[in-house]
């Protein structure tokens, strides 16, 4: 499993840790992931994520999950995001132009 979020795509980073007199000593600075349970309005069901918690203030200031990956580019996305952002768009579609059976 990697480290990387699912949803804004921020990974590891690498860079040095600069003591007092510039000895530079090799460090990694990893993101803040979290383990979280979305849910999805239009798919009416919870989604299990692995973000950061600066994805998850994203996440609640555009007004939750689907709102966050209408808007979301694809290719910051995971494929696990990917596909639910396309069963959300395909169920949004749905519901504003239903079609007669």
């Amino acid at each position: 499993m990697s480290r990387r979020c699912e949803l804004t795509g921020k990974a590891v980073q690498t860079g040095h840790l600069v003591s007092h007199s510039n000895r530079k000593t090799k460090c990694r600075f990893l993101p803040n992931l979290c383990q979280v349970t979305l849910q999805s309005d239009a798919l009416k069901r919870r989604v299990r994520l692995r973000v950061t918690a600066h994805a998850l203030r994203s996440v609640e200031h555009r007004g939750g999950l689907d709102a966050f990956l209408i808007k979301a580019r694809e290719i910051e996305l995971s494929q696990t995001a990917r596909l639910l952002k396309r069963d959300i768009e395909k169920k949004l579609a749905e519901t504003e132009n239903p079609v007669a059976a």
